[in-house]
């Protein structure tokens, strides 16, 4: 995985702590530019992205990381002394996958990249093809492709995987707490709002198929047939 953070301080802490919790290889960069130059040359599991950043912003590095295909589903966490409900709504709408606001838990952000973790392990491991053919929507799950009205979609990984679990879990009523727990990988809620934000962008994504996806008022979201 790939910290990046120019503060060499906190950005030594994280990586001696995911290294010391186990089976984490965590490498540094400090500045936005270096942290494209990295990527560029080998695409790590997870990012660790903190905003404020000499040459690039954290929210640049993204909004590239974003447009590349090569790394347009690679997991990016970002962490940033900015707390308003606003900043993090833009992190999380230019395609962050998480956001932690300093000063923050080394504990729960080592919770966080090993939930990230385990999710791509599982999925590498490999899962039984599955392919969801609607109206307007075709999700190859399998092979990582979703079209609409014949059109590919580009998702991040985060948001294929919350169609995913809404797809296979069709006509249910799923809390914003069931969606942290199994598409975040979260035992318990942390912030709710970035599942809103998510199934927001992941409908606009969809255009005429992203009104499956219902909104249940006070319980959560469903994906309808169509």
């Amino acid at each position: 995985m790939l910290v990046v953070e120019d503060e060499q301080d906190i950005a030594q802490l994280i990586k001696h702590t995911l290294e010391k919790s186990g089976g984490i290889q965590a490498d540094i960069v400090g500045s936005g530019d270096e942290a494209l130059k990295s990527v560029a040359h080998e695409a790590p599991d997870l990012v660790v992205l903190d905003l404020n950043l000499p040459v690039l912003s954290g929210l640049e590095v993204c909004r590239i990381l974003r447009t590349r295909p090569d790394t347009a589903h690679v997991p990016i966490i970002m962490l940033t002394a900015r707390t308003s409900e606003n900043d993090r709504v833009i992190g999380l709408e230019i395609g962050a996958d998480d956001y932690i606001s300093k000063p923050f838990s080394l504990r729960e952000l080592t919770a966080r990249v090993r939930a990230v973790l385990r999710r791509i392990a599982s999925e590498r491991g490999g899962a039984a093809p599955f392919v969801y053919q609607g109206k307007h929507l075709l999700a190859d799950f399998d092979a990582v492709a979703v079209s609409v009205d014949g059109q590919q979609v580009r998702l991040t990984r985060r948001e294929f995987d919350l169609l995913r679990f809404l797809v296979e879990n069709r006509n249910r009523v799923l809390s914003r707490d069931r969606l942290l727990e199994r598409v975040w990988g979260y035992e318990h809620s942390v912030e709710t709002r970035s599942v809103d934000v998510h199934v927001g962008r992941l409908r606009g994504k969809l255009r005429t198929a992203g009104r499956q996806i219902e909104t249940v008022v006070g319980l959560g979201y469903r994906f309808v047939e169509e």
